[in-house]
């Protein structure tokens, strides 16, 4: 499977295409809104992975021409530019194509990090209602912390949400959670779910913030 991380050259981007080009076969795409950035960055991992013993080929493009090779595209960019993105790959995606959405809506004030969703309720919605018939949208990867994700000696053991109204979608992007060492997809319903899922993010920004040793931190259900 081809999965391009669009903003694959940001830190949940960074973090998702170390993990999946370690741990699983999957091809790995880095997409940017500067090609030459995302060829810049695709060689970074590929150092990288050929550090740890991992020979394989990490490409990078715009962000159309990777949309337009893959089978799964996840939307790693800020909120803010999460319906530019769409708009502008939307020729490019196929039907059974899989958009995942990992952006979450935050301010910040004195106190601390506060969910600020767009009109639509939540970031995932706004790419469901953004995106071409034809094409599924997943929530999922709203809650990691991205440092942990991209360094490879960090133990995750930690779980991803996921929200969506394809059924098949959701089983393919649950599929390619679990093939990461050490992160455990959970169902979470619908996108109209979608809206607690992203205000974790956060809470647990919050809780890094306040208290010592926990910059990284996860949540595990049990």
């Amino acid at each position: 499977m081809r999965i391009a991380l669009l903003g694959g050259t940001g830190d949940i981007g960074e973090g998702l295409a170390l993990r999946w080009a370690y741990d699983t076969p999957h091809e790995v795409l880095i997409g940017s809104r500067d090609p030459e950035k995302a060829r810049q960055k695709a060689e970074e991992y590929e150092t990288e992975l050929d550090s740890r013993g991992v020979e394989v080929k990490v490409n990078g493009f715009g962000n159309e021409m990777a949309a337009d090779r893959a089978d799964v595209v996840v939307l790693a960019v800020p909120p803010y530019h999460v319906a530019d993105t769409v708009e502008a790959v939307a020729p490019k995606l196929d039907d059974g194509d899989v958009l995942v959405s990992p952006a979450t809506g935050m301010k910040r004030d004195d106190g601390g990090f506060h969910y600020h969703p767009p009109s639509a309720g939540s970031v995932t919605q706004l790419v469901a209602d953004s995106a071409p018939d034809g094409v599924s949208v997943v929530g999922a990867f709203h809650n990691l912390a991205a440092g942990r994700l991209a360094d490879l000696d960090a133990d995750l053991g930690i779980d991803v949400l996921l929200v969506g109204d394809d059924s098949d979608a959701k089983e393919t992007v649950r599929m390619l959670t679990e093939e990461i060492e050490g992160l455990r997809a959970l169902d979470v319903g619908g996108i109209a779910n979608a809206p607690e899922v992203e205000s974790v993010t956060p809470l647990l920004v919050n809780v890094a913030m306040n208290n010592d040793g926990m910059h990284d931190l996860g949540v595990r259900f049990e």
